[in-house]
Order: structure tokens, then C-alpha cells, then sequence
């Protein structure tokens, strides 16, 4: 059975950090394109940022570059997104994708910058 668990959010105010985590199972984690996604209310759904399985090569959205960074463990089939320097404007639910032969999507983490 396939699971994407994303953990990690939560309120913090304008400034300060959090790392979301998500944890995979049930396929093949280091074959895949892992990403984050975030939607924010009234919103569509966007690329946060994107980690390639074999290179480990990232690819950012402008609004978050500088100041997010993803990353992945495959020992332990996690991947990560490091967030610095939190806006108002990065408050949304932060969801995990994976992508290969098959598209998977965690339920999400809700991330709320506010003071």
C-alpha cells in the first residue's frame, strides 16, 4: 500500500522556520521525482519545489527561492523541505507528490505564517 505522510506544520510567525517532512512507502522512493506543492485557500494548487531521484538536481518556484530548501533521504525514504524566513504570503497546505510510472500524493500539512 502506497503512503505519502507529510508532517512538520503548524503556526509560526512571519521570520521563523519549519521543515515539513514526508515519509514514503510502498514503492520504489529513489526512482522517483519527489516535489512539494502548496494551495493556498481560494488558490490553485502550485510547484513549491521539485527534487530529481537521480542527480538529486533542484528546481525552486521564484517565490520561495533563497529561502527554501528540499532535500531527500532514500535510506530512509523521506524528503524534506526546509523553510526559512516564513511570510504571511507562504501560509497554504503543503502537499508531497511523488512522480514515475505512477502518481502518488500525500493528504497534506497546513503551514500558517502569522504573528
Amino acid at each position: 500500500q502506497v503512503q505519502l505522510v507529510e508532517s512538520g506544520g503548524g503556526l509560526v510567525q512571519p521570520g521563523g522556520s519549519l521543515r515539513l517532512s514526508c515519509a514514503a512507502s510502498g514503492f520504489t522512493f529513489s526512482t522517483y521525482v519527489m516535489s512539494w506543492y502548496r494551495q493556498a485557500p481560494g488558490k490553485e494548487r502550485e510547484l513549491v519545489a521539485r527534487i530529481i531521484s537521480g542527480t538529486s538536481s533542484t528546481n525552486y518556484a521564484d517565490s520561495v527561492k533563497g529561502r527554501f530548501t528540499i532535500s531527500r533521504d532514500n535510506a530512509k525514504n523521506t524528503v524534506y523541505l526546509q523553510m526559512n524566513s516564513l511570510k504571511s504570503e507562504d501560509t497554504a497546505v503543503y502537499y508531497c507528490k511523488a512522480s514515475g510510472t505512477v502518481v502518488y500524493w500525500g493528504q497534506g500539512t497546513q503551514v500558517t505564517v502569522s504573528s
